[in-house]
C-alpha cells in the first residue's frame, strides 16, 4: 500500500491539503465535539455552524487584512458560477443607477424613462474582459450568453499577441477599455489573476484598472488565493474557488464591499430587468440575498467551510503578524527553484509563458520541444519517484507542477531533483 507520506501531489485541483487537516476531518466527520453525530450531520443553521462560518471568515480577514467595509460570503457555485454571479448582479446596479439617473432628470414620466434607460442599456452597457488564458476566455463567453455579446468588450485578448496561444499579458497601453466619462463605463471590468491551465499570473494590479473612476474590479482568484499579498481595497468583488489553496471541491468565495449590498446599493428589479432584455440570475447567486442570510439562504456545506477554516486558522498560526506575507515567501522560494532548475536546463526544458508573467501556482512547461514520447517518459519516472498530478491540461498538453500552499518545501526539492536526474537520462 502507498502511504501519503510517500507521494508529493503536485495536481492544478483538487489540490492536495494539509494532512493534519485531513487527520482531524476524518476525526469531526464521525463525531463533531462529542456529540455524536458527524460534521456533515449537523443543521447548516445551528449554533455550531453559524460559529464555524464566523472563524473561517474572520481567518480569511486577519490573512488578507480584508477591511470592514467588505463583506465575505460562502456560496456553492463554484468559480465558473461566479462567472455569471458577477454578470447578474453588477449589471443590475448599473442598470438601476442609470435609472435613479434618467427619473431625476424626467420625473414620473415610468414611459419616457424606460423608453430612454432601453436606449442607454443599448448604447453604454459595457463589461470588459481582460482575456489572458482559458478561464478568463470562460468568462468573457458566459458574459456574452447571458447578456449578448454585444455588451462585451474583450479590452486584451493574450493570443492575438503571442501567435494564436496564451502565455502573454500585453502591455496595458494596448488595451482597448471601455473610455471612462462623467455618466459612468464600463459595468465591470474582469480578470483572472492567475491562469491555471496556461500558467500566466499577473505580476500586480492592473495600473489602468486604479483610480476613483475605474470600474468595479472582478478578479477570479481561484488558483492563487492566500499566497500572497492582495490590497482588498482595489477591489470591487474577488471570488474563488476553494479546492487550490483553501480546501476541498464545493464552495466558492466571494469578498465584496459593501457599497455593493444593500442598503449602499439596489439592484434593478426582475421585472425591470426583463423589460430590458435582460437576464435574471438565479436566486442562489445573488450576493444581497446571500448576505443578508450569512450565506445560509440554501444549505450550505458546512464541512466544506470547516476545512477551508482550518487551512486558514492554519496559516494565521503558522505566520503570526506576517499573515499571508508568510504564505507568500514560501511560496515565491518554491516556484523559483523550479523555475531556476527548469531555466538551467533550457536545452531540455522550455517553459511555456513569458518571463514577465510566469505562475507562482502553476508551472507550464514542455520537454524535447513537446517531443510525446519523452513526456510520457517524463510523467511515468515522475511517478515512480512517487511525484504526482504532473500531466498539464488536456487542453494544452504538456506538463505542469502546481505549487499550491499544501505542497512542501521538502516535495518542491524532490521534483528539482527529478528535474535535474532526468536531464542525465
Amino acid at each position: 500500500m502507498v502511504n501519503r507520506s510517500d507521494v508529493n501531489y503536485f495536481g492544478a485541483g483538487p489540490a492536495p491539503l494539509p494532512t493534519v487537516v485531513l487527520e482531524k476531518a476524518s476525526q469531526v466527520l464521525l463525531n463533531y465535539r462529542e456529540k455524536g453525530i458527524g460534521l456533515c450531520e449537523i443543521s447548516h443553521r445551528s449554533p455550531e455552524a453559524n460559529e464555524i462560518l464566523a472563524e473561517a471568515k474572520q481567518a480569511l480577514s486577519t490573512l488578507l487584512e480584508i477591511p470592514d467595509d467588505y463583506d465575505i460570503l460562502f456560496l456553492q457555485s463554484g468559480g465558473s458560477g461566479e462567472f455569471s454571479a458577477t454578470v447578474y448582479n453588477l449589471v443590475a446596479i448599473w442598470v438601476e443607477k442609470k435609472r435613479v439617473k434618467i427619473a431625476a432628470e424626467v420625473g414620473d414620466d415610468q414611459e419616457e424613462v424606460l423608453k430612454r434607460l432601453r436606449k442607454v442599456v443599448d448604447e453604454e452597457l459595457k463589461l470588459d474582459y481582460l482575456v489572458t488564458g482559458s478561464w478568463s476566455l470562460k468568462a468573457s463567453q458566459e458574459a456574452a450568453r447571458l447578456i449578448g455579446a454585444q455588451h462585451v468588450n474583450v479590452a486584451t485578448d493574450a493570443r492575438k499577441a503571442n501567435g494564436g496561444k496564451f502565455g502573454v499579458i500585453p502591455p496595458e497601453d494596448q488595451w482597448s477599455l471601455t473610455p471612462r466619462t462623467s455618466g459612468g463605463g464600463a459595468a465591470l471590468a474582469y480578470f483572472c489573476d492567475n491562469e491555471t491551465v496556461d500558467g500566466v499570473e499577473f505580476p500586480a494590479f492592473p495600473k489602468s484598472l486604479e483610480g476613483d473612476d475605474a470600474p468595479l474590479v472582478c478578479a477570479d482568484m481561484s488558483s492563487n488565493f492566500i499566497s500572497r499579498k492582495v490590497d482588498v481595497r482595489k477591489y470591487a468583488v474577488i471570488f474563488g474557488g476553494a479546492q487550490k489553496n483553501i480546501g476541498n471541491t464545493g464552495i466558492a468565495i466571494v469578498i465584496i464591499r459593501k457599497s455593493l449590498l444593500p442598503p449602499h446599493s439596489t439592484p434593478a428589479s426582475p421585472d425591470l430587468l426583463r423589460q430590458l432584455n435582460l437576464s435574471v440570475g438565479p436566486i442562489v447567486l445573488d450576493y444581497p440575498t446571500i448576505a443578508k442570510n450569512n450565506s445560509l439562504y440554501n444549505t450550505l456545506p458546512i464541512f466544506d467551510v470547516w476545512v477551508a477554516g482550518q487551512v486558514m486558522n492554519g496559516l494565521v498560526n503558522t505566520y503570526g503578524t506576517k499573515r499571508i506575507g508568510g504564505q507568500q515567501e514560501i511560496s515565491d522560494e518554491k516556484a523559483s527553484l523550479i523555475y531556476d532548475t527548469l531555466d538551467k536546463y533550457s536545452d531540455i526544458y522550455r517553459v511555456v509563458p513569458d518571463k514577465t508573467v510566469r505562475s507562482r501556482m502553476n508551472i507550464c512547461f514542455r520537454v524535447h520541444g513537446g517531443d510525446a514520447d519523452k513526456e510520457k517518459a517524463f510523467l511515468a519516472g515522475a511517478e515512480k519517484q512517487g511525484l504526482l498530478g504532473l500531466k498539464g491540461h488536456r487542453s494544452v498538453g504538456g506538463i505542469r507542477a502546481s505549487n499550491y500552499n499544501a505542497v512542501s518545501l521538502e516535495g518542491v526539492r524532490k521534483l528539482v531533483a527529478y528535474l535535474e536526474d532526468f536531464t542525465k537520462s
